[in-house]
């Protein structure tokens, strides 16, 4: 088993249409204002730029993203990440009641060196930052969708 290795998958329900959902999602430069583990996004172009993330264990990940796959009609974003993480990231976004399901899938290498010494023990505690991270972003989007 490579323990710097990992998937990752987050399902969120929001109150909101599927078309509001993806905007929201499509607008990284946003998340700093409603995600609060998000701190940082710089816009490089059009399709690509650097985000710097912090949870609660005290460490930032920072990475380049670059867009992979855009599509509205479907409701996926996708991305290519390297940097402290390299792998992917998609959200692929469908109808749900009245509101619609974000599905957030990920699988990523860890290269950052700190993390990767601390991969045996810092598995599950990594694992966990992440769940809270994906938690407090739900609330935080489903909070920003009814504000709208």
């Amino acid at each position: 088993m490579d323990w710097n290795h990992y998937r990752f998958r987050s399902l969120w329900t929001l109150p909101a249409p599927v078309a509001a959902v993806y905007r929201a999602l499509e607008r990284i430069e946003d998340y700093p204002r409603w995600w609060p583990q998000v701190r940082e996004v710089t816009r490089l172009d059009g399709t690509s730029g650097t985000i710097r993330i912090r949870s609660l264990v005290p460490y930032d990940l920072t990475c380049t993203l670059r867009e992979r796959a855009r599509d509205p009609a479907a409701g996926i974003l996708e991305v290519s990440l390297s940097g402290d993480i390299d792998g992917w990231a998609c959200w692929t976004i469908i109808p749900r009641g009245t509101g619609a399901l974000a599905r957030y899938d990920q699988e990523v290498d860890v290269r950052k060196p700190l993390l990767r010494r601390l991969a045996v023990p810092g598995r599950p505690v990594f694992r966990a930052n992440h769940t809270l991270m994906m938690r407090a972003g739900r609330r935080a989007l489903a909070t920003r969708l009814q504000a709208v």
